[in-house]
């Protein structure tokens, strides 16, 4: 089950040029085209006519060209004509708010009437100058409950991403769990250790060396319907950590946004978000390759462990103080979705 009346990332604007692009989202299949005057638009993947998907056809003049029968679909679900036909009584599809935004398009899978573009979740790095960021996208059969479990518990980073951001500090370090109506945040902080091979890498990036010790940190923050915010870097040892002056560390913010496809896959939008040097392509391209490869070990992790969970579905799991910050996630995911439907 998932939140059904909020926003969603759907896609990236580049995935929709001149071709639909076909996605299913909350179990209900979509498309995505550019309509009249550029603007982007999304509909029920489903041709009124024989059930043909839309996305197998074309854009001609702002329409959808059926790509069966040639039917021409309009934005607004209804169709605009078909060769040889009076296409007055036919029936409509289902049409969704759809935003294009901070380089992402948003779509309202839910009740349309509640549509808000004020409710899309504000981003200072999608906002202001200053910042770079780089990202991809990933399809991935898991449960997106799995991957917020991941994100808000990174215990797992010494293990699954040990040649690149794990470090045994990690598991030796305190987590706190806070909450803050449907926010959850973890927190964890690291002083005096070695930075790992892709947080060197960071600081040789913003010209500081890279073989001193460093404080280190990872602030998760939850929100529904399945956002996770992470802030991240290292800083020069005993210069303020996460509030030291940008000259002495290396940080950014690890964007996470989990659009669920079924109640066993999702479309996973990644990336980084930094404030330093961001005029650096190459160095963004760096990160982005980086992170990339990270995520992609977790990708092989989380669909094997959605392959044992249906495998067992009898079995309990185990709850431990790391998995607070997923724990209350989901708690408030089943609060509101219960609140949804009834």
């Amino acid at each position: 089950m998932f939140l059904k009346n909020c926003w969603y990332v759907a896609c990236t604007p580049d995935e929709v040029s001149d071709q639909p692009l076909s996605r299913k989202i909350c179990g209900q299949r979509m498309v995505f085209y550019r309509a009249a005057e550029n603007q982007i638009t999304a509909l029920e993947d489903f041709c009124p006519h024989r059930g043909a998907p839309l996305s197998l056809g074309y854009i001609e003049d702002g329409l959808l060209v059926c790509g069966y029968h040639g039917l021409a679909m309009g934005a607004d679900g209804k169709t605009a004509s078909m060769p040889g036909q009076t296409v007055d009584r036919f029936r409509c599809v289902q049409s969704f708010a759809v935003v294009e935004r901070y380089g992402f398009v948003w779509v309202w899978p839910g009740d349309q009437a509640l549509a808000d573009s004020a409710a899309i979740p504000a981003l200072e790095w999608g906002e202001q100058k200053g910042w770079a960021y780089g990202g991809g996208l990933y399809h991935i059969n898991c449960d997106y409950r799995l991957m917020i479990d991941n994100l808000m518990d990174l215990t797992h980073e010494t293990y699954v991403h040990a040649s690149s951001i794990g470090q045994k500090e990690i598991d030796e370090a305190p987590v706190t769990t806070e909450f803050d109506g449907d926010t959850v945040t973890t927190s964890r902080y690291m002083e005096n250790i070695s930075a790992p091979p892709f947080w060197q890498m960071a600081l040789r990036s913003n010209d500081l060396a890279d073989d001193v010790l460093v404080d280190r940190w990872q602030i998760c923050r939850f929100s529904p319907p399945s956002h996770v915010m992470i802030d991240v870097g290292v800083a020069l040892a005993g210069k303020g950590g996460f509030n030291a002056d940008d000259k002495y560390k290396a940080s950014g913010t690890v964007v996470d946004f989990i659009t669920p496809e079924s109640d066993t896959s999702i479309w996973y939008f990644w990336g980084m978000a930094r404030n330093f040097k961001p005029d650096d392509a190459d160095l963004t391209a760096q990160i982005r390759d980086g992170q990339g490869a990270i995520f992609a070990e977790d990708l092989e992790m989380l669909e094997s462990q959605q392959r044992n969970l249906l495998e067992n579905p009898e079995r309990k799991l185990m709850k431990l103080n790391i998995d607070a910050g997923g724990v209350h996630s989901r708690r408030i995911l089943a609060r509101l979705i219960k609140q949804e439907t009834q």
